[in-house]
């Protein structure tokens, strides 16, 4: 934290966590960050009778991303990086396995994620456990290892 010329506390994004976490009421406070923060979302993570299982299904239906990425058809996205009718039934297949467990958005995410570390130059691993198994990650370029190529079971992965 530090104060500016007008006499004002500017709190880093750390220095709010540090604040919440301590079960302070921020609620009052004027704030200014470098990121944006939204004291509601803040004080959802401050109330210690939230169970854990409410926590995390409260944080997966949240996904900070684009809108351009939210509203992507991630399906028809993917079906277009296809070259051959295998690729596409491998797809095909994958796909419906996503759906069925309702991970779209985390394809989604994915999809951001990736092209976000490409636009920063970040380099990330080749892949690693039964996640290689995936043919849709390996054309989201989550890894770099061709699952129809080694012909990994993508039953591994997603059971």
């Amino acid at each position: 934290m530090i104060v500016d010329k007008y006499n004002q506390f500017i709190y880093s994004e750390n220095d709010l966590l540090d604040i919440v976490m301590q079960g302070i009421d921020i609620s009052e406070q004027t704030i200014l960050s470098s990121h944006e923060i939204k004291i509601d979302n803040i004080k959802k993570y401050n109330d210690l009778d939230v169970s854990i299982e409410n926590f995390d299904k409260n944080n997966q239906s949240n996904w900070y991303m684009p809108d351009d990425y939210k509203n992507l058809d991630i399906a028809e996205h993917v079906l277009s990086l296809c070259k051959t009718q295998d690729e596409l039934q491998r797809c095909g297949k994958e796909l419906l396995m996503y759906q069925d467990r309702n991970l779209f958005d985390l394809l989604r995410y994915l999809k951001y994620l990736v092209d976000t570390m490409e636009q920063n130059n970040i380099i990330w691993g080749v892949g690693r456990g039964s996640s290689v198994s995936s043919y849709v990650l390996y054309l989201l370029k989550v890894h770099k290892v061709n699952s129809m190529y080694y012909d990994l079971n993508v039953e591994e992965f997603l059971r």
